[in-house]
């Protein structure tokens, strides 16, 4: 995604160059292109999540018929590869299975913490106000599907999956309010997306702090260590790409053999990737303005070197105008959206849908507290803390927006695939466990996706004073 200031002089006439330079300085002073400059990554980000929402949906399909095909032997052989590296500081031994879960979910995690850390600078987060209606209805909707999940399953040995309902898949909940389009107000899908960022972050401190296995505090100390040193190099404004990935995996290597899940060091390298842009946009506009003026003796003087020069010597002091965690989050997120989740799913939604399988689903209280947990505890709790909130006076509702159409997302937060199947993979060690949790996400999820578009389909042409009060 280029940024707004990029100038891209492909032709070298004057006409064009003066064109541009008018364009550049009108730009700045407009105060529209603040509006632009913030709303831009949220549009591109939720076109991406509408269109990865396809991409994960095609890739667990094909998971579900390749593992109930003939050709079964070959999807379980195929994940039990191993991948060895022993590259001095750097060795790993993993299966491909353990890889993407280990591996490339890290990265999906460290698009999470971006999308988190620009919430938080100057996004649906950014202020108190802003913030606690998506906060508030996200805890609700984090805390009542665990509750549910704990009444089924407080006596047995399966306790510990209570943090399985609790996630909510944004690639799928923002697809599916893309399918409404205009017949849901655009104020939804902000407070759609701040709910489920926040709901990530509790993902991630749940994950943290109750799937943590015994610690090896050399490597996490180790681990800690290379994170305070990629810290300080950001301080000091190193910008290399190169040795900030080698010191990434390096560090992610420590965190995946200290015991704490290795995903995580994803979310602490987002939360130190800077907000602000290397160059000021008035430090900009004068550079810029000086660097045309020389453009314009060097093509009267027909040096065309040195104009190519003065070209690229624009575009890096465009790119110096964005900030680091935009850029980063533009650059990665399609990558995760399209490669690393289908992968995700490719390799964990597979169950095997026999007799056995299903008579011990719909037995398990395991699938039952999942499903009840997703289905009915997320729109309960999403509205029942948003009710208490707009009561109390802590916040309002958005405008345009009435409560047929919050109980609406309340059940597309009941959609948890992702997030809940990566929980569920590290919270139970029993493959026929892990089947039966993955059913009940399932099952959920798309009852949940096809109530919300039902519920929000129908009201979301109607005036919302006729449901303000509740």
């Amino acid at each position: 995604m280029q940024p707004p200031l990029v100038v891209q002089l492909q032709h070298f006439e004057i006409s064009c160059v003066k064109d541009r330079a008018e364009n550049i300085t009108e730009a700045i002073r407009q105060p529209a292109y603040i509006v632009r400059a913030v709303r831009g990554p949220i549009q591109s980000f939720i076109h991406t999540e509408e269109v990865g929402a396809l991409f994960l949906l095609v890739a667990a399909a094909a998971a579900l018929v390749w593992i109930n095909s003939p050709w079964s032997a070959s999807y379980v052989d195929f994940w039990h590869i191993e991948i060895s590296f022993d590259i001095h500081i750097f060795a790993i031994s993993e299966d491909l299975r353990h890889l993407v879960n280990e591996g490339l979910m890290a990265v999906f995690f460290f698009v999470v913490g971006l999308e988190i850390k620009r919430e938080l600078v100057h996004g649906e987060l950014s202020t108190f106000r802003k913030a606690i209606l998506p906060v508030v209805a996200a805890v609700g909707g984090m805390s009542a599907p665990a509750v549910i999940y704990v009444l089924f399953n407080y006596s047995g040995d399966y306790l510990v999956g209570w943090g399985i309902p609790m996630a909510t898949d944004i690639a799928f909940a923002v697809g599916i309010l893309a399918l409404l389009g205009r017949r849901v107000p655009t104020e939804l899908r902000v407070f759609l997306l701040g709910l489920a960022i926040v709901d990530d972050l509790g993902a991630i401190g749940v994950i943290a702090v109750f799937y943590t296995e015994a610690i090896n505090w050399t490597n996490l100390g180790l681990g800690v260590g290379f994170f305070v040193a990629i810290a300080l190099c950001v301080r000091f404004g190193i910008r290399s790409i190169g040795f900030y990935l080698v010191m990434c995996v390096v560090m992610w290597q420590f965190f995946l053999e200290s015991g704490i899940h290795a995903t995580l060091a994803g979310v602490l390298i987002a939360a130190i990737v800077p907000s602000k842009p290397d160059l000021l946009r008035r430090d900009y506009a004068a550079a810029v303005k000086n660097l045309l003026h020389d453009f314009r003796l060097a093509m009267a003087n027909k040096n065309e070197e040195k104009a190519q020069t003065i070209v690229a010597q624009i575009e890096n002091l465009s790119r110096g105008t964005e900030e680091p965690l935009e850029r980063l989050e533009a650059t990665i997120h399609p990558w995760v959206s399209f490669v690393v989740l289908p992968l995700f799913a490719l390799a964990n939604a597979a169950i095997v849908f026999d007799a056995d399988t299903l008579s011990a689903a719909l037995e398990s209280q395991v699938t039952l507290g999942i499903a009840l947990g997703l289905l009915i505890g997320n729109p309960t709790g999403i509205l029942g803390l948003t009710w208490l909130a707009i009561k109390f006076g802590l916040a309002e509702l958005p405008t345009g927006v009435g409560w047929r159409h919050i109980l609406g997302v309340g059940f597309l937060a009941g959609i948890g695939f992702t997030v809940a199947i990566f929980i569920a993979g590290i919270a139970f060690n029993d493959p026929s466990v892990v089947d039966q949790a993955k059913l009940g996400v399932f099952a959920a999820s798309l009852l949940a996706g096809a109530v919300g578009y039902l519920l929000l389909r129908t009201v979301g042409g109607r005036n919302p004073d006729l449901d303000s009060e509740l």
